[in-house]
């Protein structure tokens, strides 16, 4: 199965976010012979806030980077404002995941509700065929017509977790240029030098793009207030205080200011985060074995499983794979790992695989951990 290319010139708008990836590809799809047409998003209503050195994104110094790249590329280009539906979609779902107590992926909903859905359902309107972005990820074409997800050429740079919210409809209209690419990120930059493009050395912005100088628990408490609460070990021995139970997150070591060690000198990690009674539980990492979980919200990349099946997943962008055994079972899913992984948080995306091809995603519910298992079997 490869790549099928388009059979005619498409009318392509190309989200370009100012960085050199969404250049490259923007420049790669005119190239192909497709009438492009480039977009800056603004999804800021104070967009000189948005950028601190190499974080975050979406600034004025941004979309003047994206206009000059479409100058260069010979495109017309534009500036939509999605600032509203981007502090509704993305912003406001990621303080109130926290505040309840999970952990949410905002790239994810983000590819969902703005690049793939406001965007493209404007785009649809106006008599585009297809969004293009600088995502390392591929679409293929059955011969049955059917498109799938695939993960990039090249999965140091592969960026198939964070589109796994995709439908088939989505992906129909959906367009990666940089997807079946064989170079490193230095080869992408001299290849946007030999084009012309000013943004060739520009840093990779990284991190939250809504919150620039990367302090997450500043910006929850600047939303959420604080609110001192217990830090108890697992018999609910109180351990410490904390400001806000929304500050943490299952696996995290670092941070806790836990007044003493704990009794077998080994470090302690975040255990469970309850928002009801603003307690973070603590304990050994041993106790972090997740070896199964639920999810709800599955989203598929294409038709929906039919029974259970035997899949790799993947449970962070950056994560390695896992194998695992999925079923479909009342709308949502259950997964069963073949080895035990940790730090799993409920409110993270799961993505389940079939060699290269995404199967789809769903949003983690609960988890079934090793040590709880032998202790309600002792």
């Amino acid at each position: 199965m490869t790549q099928t290319p388009p059979q005619r010139p498409l009318r392509v708008l190309a989200a370009m976010s100012g960085g050199v990836d969404s250049a490259v590809a923007a420049a790669r799809a005119a190239e192909a012979g497709h009438d492009v047409t480039g977009v800056h998003l603004a999804l800021s209503a104070n967009p000189q806030s948005f950028r601190t050195g190499a974080r975050g994104c979406c600034t004025i110094e941004d979309s003047r980077d994206a206009r000059r790249a479409a100058d260069v590329i010979g495109i017309p280009f534009y500036v939509w404002d999605l600032a509203e539906r981007f502090r509704e979609d993305v912003v406001d779902d990621f303080i109130a995941e926290y505040e309840a107590g999970r952990t949410p992926n905002p790239c994810l909903r983000c590819n969902e509700k703005i690049k793939f859905a406001a965007l493209l359902d404007k785009a649809l309107a106006l008599g585009f065929d297809a969004v293009c972005t600088g995502h390392y990820a591929t679409v293929v074409t059955r011969e049955d017509g059917v498109r799938e997800l695939h993960r990039a050429s090249d999965q140091a740079k592969d960026q198939s977790y964070v589109l796994g919210v995709l439908d088939e409809k989505q992906l129909a209209h959906a367009m990666f240029p940089l997807g079946d690419t064989l170079t490193t990120k230095d080869e992408i930059r001299a290849e946007a030098e030999r084009r012309g493009l000013a943004v060739a050395k520009k840093p990779d912005s990284h991190d939250i793009c809504f919150i620039a100088d990367g302090d997450t628990r500043g910006f929850l408490a600047s939303r959420l207030g604080t609110a001192e609460g217990d830090i108890v070990d697992e018999s609910g021995t109180k351990v410490g205080t904390h400001e806000g139970a929304y500050g943490y997150t299952i696996g995290q070591r670092k941070g806790l200011r836990i007044g003493h060690p704990a009794p077998d000198g080994k470090p302690r990690y975040v255990l469970d985060i309850s928002p009801v009674n603003n307690t973070v539980t603590v304990g050994p990492a041993e106790a972090l074995d997740v070896t199964a979980l639920t999810a709800i919200k599955p989203r598929w990349c294409g038709i929906a499983p039919d029974g259970p099946g035997r899949y790799t997943a993947q449970l962070r962008a950056h994560g390695d794979e896992t194998p695992v055994s999925a079923v479909m079972v009342d709308g949502g899913l259950s997964v069963t790992f073949d080895e035990p992984v940790r730090g799993i948080a409920p409110g993270q995306a799961i993505v389940l695989y079939d060699g290269t091809r995404v199967v789809g995603s769903a949003t983690i519910a609960t988890t079934t951990r090793r040590m709880a298992e032998a202790t309600a079997g002792a």
